[in-house]
């Protein structure tokens, strides 16, 4: 459980294993989860004034624009001013994560480092639920029913986004726009990237360096009480 506040962002491409390595780490050190499709969602169904602006990015095909999403995720962020959270999706450029850091000093980048063909590969056996964005995978995060949602039991989809030419289409946008966003968190000394091709063998490697970073920072908490 961290003790102190504690501020993280998870990069990857889409495909990476970011929704199950987000998970995890709230469950094991209690961090608030804080994604930015999740973001979206909501402000689309509930039809905001940002949420109208946000669906007529997407129904264009367009990418929100840095203005938009930062304006969101910072609104939402002040609502987890006493809390340590780890954000999911964003930044997603380097203006994003220059607005961010105004506002929040980032104690850790994580990245998911997993190769492409590896990725295509998920992608097509990729299945999720409209409603919340839960994401299923029939090689290794099967729905317990298949087709279905484990929470409510509603239809699964799967994207028109997760056609092989669609993939390669984002993964070559992913990395041509992020790659500036590491570079940038890289030169603060705060990117720490995690290389594999599967979850369950990078997370005991994410576990253990979260241990020693949020260790280290209660010790010096305690030090500094003392």
């Amino acid at each position: 459980m961290v003790l102190r506040l504690f501020r993280a962002v998870i990069l990857g491409p889409p495909g990476s294993g970011k929704g199950t390595v987000s998970e995890r780490i709230v469950n094991s050190f209690g961090l608030k989860h804080l994604s930015s499709g999740d973001v979206l969602r909501t402000n689309i169904k509930a039809k905001t004034e940002v949420g109208l602006l946000v669906k007529s990015y997407i129904d264009q095909g367009q990418l929100v624009s840095d203005d938009v999403i930062t304006r969101l995720i910072l609104h939402d962020l002040k609502g987890l001013e006493q809390c340590s959270w780890l954000l999911d999706g964003f930044p997603r450029t380097v203006t994003q994560a220059e607005c961010l850091d105004t506002v929040y000093r980032i104690d850790t980048v994580l990245n998911l480092n997993v190769p492409f063909e590896t990725i295509k590969e998920r992608l097509s056996s990729r299945w999720i639920h409209l409603g919340s964005g839960r994401v299923y995978n029939t090689n290794f995060n099967p729905p317990k029913i298949p087709g279905l949602d484990d929470i409510t039991g509603e239809p699964l989809i799967q994207r028109n986004d997760d056609k092989p030419e669609t993939v390669t289409r984002r993964l070559k946008s992913y990395e041509t726009q992020t790659r500036p966003v590491l570079e940038y968190y890289r030169n603060k000394g705060v990117l720490e990237t995690f290389t594999g091709t599967e979850t369950n063998k990078i997370w005991p490697h994410i576990q253990t360096f979260l241990c020693s970073k949020t260790s280290d920072g209660d010790q010096k908490a305690a030090a500094g009480k003392a």
